[in-house]
């Protein structure tokens, strides 16, 4: 047996307990899942389960509300965490230092306490709508149990780790560079697009990819800060699932999910193969 012949089969030795576990872990379940959804209830097998996703008129609100809260609150997360993450790389003065000692906190806290605490803030007997009740204000907006305390629940879990990242990209562009373009006559605008921009989209593809499968599979706060219909789609499949006892529906719920946050992996990992050989 030649030495090459030996160092692939060690190789392949070395691998095979790990590929062993990632199959009965994750491959394994998955292929489960895949065939219990295509249960049709009278001993075949079809795509009924997934038909009822889109033709029943609660099913496809949820679904519907689901992707708007995940894309409305990507596109926020991104941008604010982007302008801090800017605004703490290329400027200095207490309130930056005040922001980077501050802005981890909410990945400490649970995000059942986060929630609750959301509740209590933003409810319609919270701290702020008493505030404006004394204040002379009686008529206060309804935030929790709505989208837009979905939408505020999600910036809060999502801007500390997003912004985090995104610093840590940012803090790799050289000093020397950005102003060598100052020094040619570049404008802030021109810099950002053609320095700042392009040195740190990799790091925001991770971020948008995390976010998104954070978001799009939460149950925690849209369980207790939701409205009851339409839901998020984790909260409604554990109420087809626990409620209703329609096991196979809710894992066509739950391998729909699954395709959607495959897409999106697959997108990133597309991308990030495609730049890897334009270099």
């Amino acid at each position: 047996m030649s030495k090459q012949v030996k160092q692939g089969l060690l190789g392949l030795a070395l691998v095979l307990p790990s590929f062993a576990l990632l199959c009965l872990i994750v491959v394994f379940p998955i292929i489960l899942a895949v065939v219990e959804s295509l249960d049709n209830g009278q001993g075949g097998y079809d795509l009924s389960r997934y038909e009822f996703l889109f033709t029943d008129k609660v099913s496809r609100n949820n679904i519907l509300f689901t992707l708007k809260v995940t894309i409305v609150s990507v596109i926020l997360v991104l941008l604010i965490s982007y302008a801090l993450a800017i605004y703490m790389r290329f400027s200095s003065g207490r309130i930056v230092k005040w922001i980077q000692r501050t802005y981890m906190i909410p990945i400490f806290i649970p995000s059942i306490i986060a929630s609750y605490g959301l509740i209590n803030m933003y409810g319609n007997h919270g701290w702020l709508s008493r505030i404006l009740l004394s204040l002379g204000v009686e008529s206060f907006p309804k935030i929790i149990f709505d989208y837009k305390g979905l939408i505020l629940a999600n910036l809060w879990f999502n801007i500390p780790f997003t912004t985090m990242l995104l610093s840590s990209a940012l803090a790799g562009i050289p000093d020397a560079l950005i102003e060598s373009a100052k020094d040619v006559g570049a404008s802030r605008i021109r810099i950002f697009l053609r320095f700042i921009v392009p040195l740190s989209y990799r790091t925001m593809l991770v971020a948008l990819t995390f976010i998104f499968m954070g978001i799009i599979g939460g149950f925690t706060a849209p369980y207790l800060i939701g409205p009851n219909a339409p839901q998020m789609m984790g909260v409604a499949m554990q109420q087809v699932f626990s409620v209703y006892h329609e096991t196979e529906q809710a894992v066509a719920y739950a391998v729909f999910m699954f395709l959607l946050c495959s897409f999106m992996g697959y997108f990133y990992i597309r991308t990030m193969v495609k730049d890897q050989k334009s270099q």
